[in-house]
């Protein structure tokens, strides 16, 4: 039987994260889940989350309610279509742009715990009332897509779409 996944939101957005905001955001929140490993690296655990996730979910929320501009497939430098733009040994910032703002997510891994950051900076005054919008069903779902990667990653399927390892 396997440990469920507990997610919470971190209140207080510690100096590990806050360091990696180059977009000077807006808008950041945190999401943290105990992992049980510490065998992946931040780009796995990227990986993992992102491109596991269900695509109709991916679409809709970044597409259509974020009208995010996304490469078209995944490549060493892309992470579901969100651009690598900086990383290290325990963490990995990916990037993506709409008219109307910024995004970024970070993956930070300390010890047996991933972290989950969303960092939105308004770059249209219309980027703050929509993300104001959409950032409520964000936080709805973030915890899902922290506990779906941390499952699939226990499962074994650490590969695009959550298929298992050859």
């Amino acid at each position: 039987m396997t440990t469920p996944v507990t997610v919470v939101q971190e209140r207080t957005i510690p100096a590990s994260i806050r360091d990696f905001d180059a977009i000077r955001s807006d808008y950041i929140d945190l999401f943290a889940a105990m992992t049980g490993t510490t065998a992946a690296s931040a780009k796995q655990w990227a990986r993992v989350a992102v491109e596991g996730s269900p695509a109709a979910g991916r679409f809709l929320a970044w597409r259509v309610l974020c009208a995010l501009r996304l490469e078209a497939a995944t490549s060493p430098d892309t992470i579901g279509g969100w651009r690598i733009v900086d990383r290290g040994n325990e963490w990995i910032r990916v990037e993506a742009r709409s008219w109307f703002m910024t995004a970024n997510m970070i993956f930070r891994l300390e010890q047996e715990r991933l972290l989950f950051a969303t960092l939105v900076r308004y770059d249209n005054p219309a980027g703050r009332s929509i993300w104001g919008l959409v950032s409520a069903i964000h936080r709805r779902v973030a915890p899902n897509f922290l506990s779906g990667a941390v499952a699939r990653m226990r499962r074994g399927n650490d590969q695009p779409g959550g298929a298992p390892p050859p």
